[in-house]
């Protein structure tokens, strides 16, 4: 028999604050993180707005941000996040041996340093054409070699083991907008296989500097309403036009059922179903029949040993794309048939933005609050109905609801696709 694997553990650091009963509440709520970009000056790019956590840092969780100036903030936030989860699971007041303790994350690159690469691209430049050992002749006088190391995907995942002496599995997995909902599938495997019995799971991206938001943009992957902020990401809405960035991080406890039992630990729900499928189509467009996302729920469905009729809400990936949002309708209605207009699916990308890497283990979190409290989170700015996305959206207020089998759904450029299955615990 395979083991069973719970979670015991939730942190946040996102747009709309970093202390998950707040953020939940602000869901809840209906309110926007979007507004106008602060990180660079965007004033002369085509999208100007995000969604950026402000007003925080690492003191949040009792850390001198001073100690984590050489950090970026991918690292920053995934130690305030697993700072969080790590407390409100008490999973090291009790004894655990290290070696069984692990860490998988699905994080992206750290931040780029803008500042000197002008300043090695103007020393390249002097006589108007690149030259390249002008170019790296200044890199090696100015570039600062424990920032570049700090780049790295696989960066937070060394600083989390080192802090929390996870001496067991690291991994570091990068699959664009699933990586964290793939980082918490596979380390709930490596429990189930008996590799591990503890393992800290989730994401921590930011992609708002220059050369992110030049890249969507390029893509036109972004929304363009500038002019109103809170309004930009607004899924499945017929008058959508491109997601909105946001950054964050979001981590999870992931214990064995039994030595979670033993210790009286808190238990916010139990991970039943793991699916990962790929498109194999295009990079940057999602199958148009949604071949990927259709078996990896249906594949997340097998895993749980779930019915159709036992699913009570869908956290969709939702972007605020017109593609994603066809598309991913059109596979829920493939895999549920006539229930699909039963089951409520939201969007909470229309107010926290896409935390990219981190958008799928944020997301997860709000599900298992979804299940705790039996309410269900909105997908605001839905206003005007699109015929190709026609189902039951919670539009734009919190609902009342029965959840107790739960959806949640990431997938990513490259045609990475993954659906987890969550469920309230019952014993």
């Amino acid at each position: 028999m395979r083991r069973r694997v719970v979670i015991t553990g939730i942190g946040l650091v996102t747009p709309l604050g970093a202390a998950a009963e707040e953020v939940w509440q602000r869901l809840l709520a209906g309110q926007s993180g979007v507004d106008y970009i602060t990180h660079f000056d965007a004033s002369n790019f085509p999208t100007k707005i995000a969604a950026e956590v402000r007003n925080w840092d690492l003191s949040d969780v009792g850390e001198d941000p001073a100690d984590w100036q050489s950090q970026g903030r991918h690292t920053q936030f995934a130690i305030g996040a697993a700072t969080k989860a790590i407390r409100d699971s008490g999973v090291l007041d009790s004894p655990l041996d290290p070696a069984r303790f692990g860490v998988y994350t699905g994080s992206g690159e750290g931040q780029q340093d803008f500042d000197r690469f002008t300043e090695m691209m103007v020393a390249g430049l002097q006589t108007g054409q690149l030259d390249i050992v002008a170019f790296t002749r200044k890199g090696l006088e100015i570039l600062d070699p424990v920032l570049e190391m700090e780049q790295e995907p696989n960066i937070p995942a060394a600083h989390l083991a080192s802090r929390f002496n996870a001496q067991g599995p690291n991994v570091n997995c990068l699959t664009a907008c699933a990586a964290s909902s793939q980082a918490v599938g596979e380390a709930t495997e490596i429990i189930r296989r008996g590799e591990a019995d503890v393992m800290l799971a989730g994401g921590t991206h930011t992609m708002i500097h220059p050369f992110g938001v030049t890249g969507f943009n390029l893509l036109t992957a972004l929304s363009t309403r500038n002019d109103e902020p809170a309004k930009a990401s607004r899924p499945f809405d017929r008058d959508r036009d491109g997601f909105v960035l946001g950054e964050g991080a979001g981590m999870v406890v992931l214990e064995e059922l039994q030595r979670a039992k033993a210790r009286g630990a808190p238990i916010y729900g139990e991970i039943t179903g793991y699916g990962s499928t790929a498109d194999a189509f295009r990079i940057t467009d999602t199958h148009p029949e949604g071949r990927g996302a259709i078996s990896c729920m249906r594949m997340a469905l097998e895993d749980g040993r779930a019915n159709l009729d036992e699913i009570d809400y869908i956290n969709a990936h939702g972007t605020s794309t017109a593609v994603n949002d066809r598309v991913e309708t059109l596979a829920i209605k493939q895999v549920f048939g006539p229930q699909a207009y039963k089951i409520p699916v939201s969007s909470t990308k229309s107010m926290v933005g896409h935390l990219i890497a981190a958008a799928g283990a944020s997301e997860l979190i709000y599900c298992l609050l979804a299940i705790r409290d039996q309410v269900l989170p909105p997908t605001i700015n839905y206003e005007t109905p699109d015929p190709d996305c026609d189902l039951d959206y919670v539009p734009n207020t919190a609902r009342e609801a029965r959840c107790h089998k739960v959806l949640s759904n990431s997938f990513g450029f490259g045609g990475q696709n993954i659906t987890l299955l969550v469920e309230r615990f019952t014993g």
